[in-house]
Formats: C-alpha cells, sequence, structure tokens
C-alpha cells in the first residue's frame, strides 16, 4: 500500500529533468555542492561514514558524499533518476563497491528497513514530493543511528501563498508538452517581472535583479533546471521550521543547523539523533 501513494499520484517526471541537468554538470558545480555539504554537515570529510541519498535524483550528493570519502547506499523512486546516479558513478566511481545504486521508495518502511542504519541520512527536496511527506519522514528518522545526522529539505509552509503554488504545479503537470514548459517559463516571467517592480519601488532593484544574473546556483544547481523543478514538482507538500523543529525534537533529534526559507523555499536542516532510544 505504501509503495502506492507515491505511483498513483500525478507527479512530475523529475529523472527527466536530472537528466538534463547533467548535461551541464562540471567540476566547478561538484565543488560547489560539495562545499555546501560540508558546511551544513560542519564536517570536511566523511571518512568511515555510512551515508544514505533518500531520494538521489541527479546522483550529484552522493558522488560528492563519496567524494569525501562516505560508504554510500543510494535510491530513487524515479527510474530515470536512478539511471542519472549509475551514470554518475561510472563517470567518476566504476564499479566502486562502497556506493551502492538502486530503485526504491522512502514510503517503502519494509525496504528502507532493510537498508540498516546509517550514520548521514540525506534528502534533500524529496519527502515533500512523495504524496505521503510525514511517512517519508518518519522512515527517514527510523535510518538515523545513534549519534547520526539526518539532513532534510522541506517546502516552507507560506499558508495561502503554499496553496496557490499548489495549484500552480498541479496545473504544470496536467498540461501537455511543450505547453507545461512555455507555462513555466511565462509564468516565470511574469513573476520575476512583480519582483523586481517591487523591489525597484523600494529603491533595492538589485535584490531581484542580482539572483537572476548568478548562472551558477547555490548547492550547484542550475537556473533553468531549477526552474522546470520548481515549477513542475508535484505532488507538493510543506510545513514550517518551527513544526518541523518540534517534530523532531519529540523523536529524539536535536536541531544542530538550520537554514530557514525565504518565501516558498525550501527549510534546510540538521539533526542529530541522541543516543537516546528514539521515542514511538
Amino acid at each position: 500500500m505504501e509503495k502506492m501513494i507515491q505511483s498513483e499520484s500525478l507527479r512530475f517526471a523529475f529523472g527527466d529533468n536530472w537528466a538534463h541537468f547533467l548535461t551541464v554538470l562540471d567540476d566547478n558545480r561538484i565543488q560547489e555542492a560539495e562545499r555546501s555539504l560540508r558546511e551544513m554537515l560542519e564536517s570536511d570529510r566523511l571518512d568511515g561514514k555510512r551515508f544514505l541519498d533518500i531520494g538521489s535524483g541527479s546522483g550529484l550528493f552522493s558522488l560528492v558524499a563519496r567524494r569525501l570519502g562516505a560508504t554510500v547506499h543510494s535510491f530513487d523512486y524515479d527510474p530515470q533518476s536512478v539511471a542519472c546516479t549509475e551514470e554518475l558513478r561510472r563517470r567518476y566511481f566504476p564499479e566502486d563497491s562502497n556506493w551502492v545504486v538502486e530503485q526504491g521508495s522512502a514510503l517503502d518502511s519494509a525496504y528502507l528497513d532493510s537498508l540498516g542504519t546509517f550514520d548521514i541520512v540525506y534528502s534533500w527536496g524529496v519527502l515533500h514530493h512523495t504524496g505521503a511527506m510525514w511517512l517519508g519522514i518518519e522512515n527517514a528518522i527510523r535510518r538515523v543511528t545513534e549519534g547520526g545526522k539526518l539532513f532534510i529539505a522541506i517546502y516552507n509552509d507560506q499558508g495561502f501563498k503554499s496553496r496557490v503554488w499548489w495549484l500552480v504545479k498541479w496545473l504544470y503537470n496536467c498540461l501537455p508538452k511543450p505547453l507545461n514548459t512555455i507555462y513555466a517559463f511565462s509564468l516565470s516571467v511574469l513573476t520575476n517581472a512583480i519582483n523586481i517592480l517591487k523591489y525597484s519601488l523600494m529603491l533595492k532593484p538589485m535584490v531581484a535583479i542580482e539572483p537572476l544574473l548568478n548562472s551558477r546556483r547555490k548547492r550547484g544547481m542550475s537556473v533553468f533546471h531549477d526552474l522546470i523543478d520548481w515549477m513542475g514538482g508535484f505532488p507538493y507538500e510543506y510545513a514550517s521550521y518551527e513544526v518541523l523543529s518540534h517534530y523532531l525534537q519529540c523523536r529524539g533529534f536535536e536541531l544542530i543547523q538550520g537554514l530557514p526559507a525565504t518565501s516558498l523555499g525550501c527549510h534546510e536542516q540538521v539533526f542529530l539523533r541522541s543516543e537516546k532510544e528514539l521515542n514511538t
């Protein structure tokens, strides 16, 4: 039943977007992704650590974790995303027994339980797209070993704005190609124009313009692929920073690093699991 929650939902083609992203992935993007992971985990190396990448997507952060010395287990629900991760392993760590890549669902509790526990469980911008976010979070929680870290990123709850954004994403996935791409870019142009006008009236136009001039995004991402994911990522759920923090703290985790979202973006949070047994 848990597997079917994900498969029966109207769903964005995440893997197709990641396959296009691999065509622009270069050493600079990899280094930026590596920098961001080291910074959030507050660790320069991951030697001797077991790293679980839940929803590996392009495979970029599995690659980064492996480069930092971790033993990596990557999985994704989307077969094309799995293929992307396998491609990065083929490019950089061919036939490496310390990097396992396979297909699996974040909602499949039995599958997750079969993997054992990990020193670092990583799931950036994934669990809110499963169709059952809280089940996904629970499954991720249980894979963190005592004294281990959970690094998740979840869309911010902006109240009415988030409900509108749900409709935007739903409509994107209802439209056929190439209308959905035209829709995404048209809406992006409109929202950016409004944003630039707003900050221009405040005599701060560069607040809105500067991010558009930077083609190399934080975490090694790209403007084009972020836009398509941003407009199309569905199913779509969200939670406030405070709700997520409280939820994890009630389950034996301490927030040790966090970046609250601005507006509709994702909260980035790193939690440390206490040595005490998790609450059930």
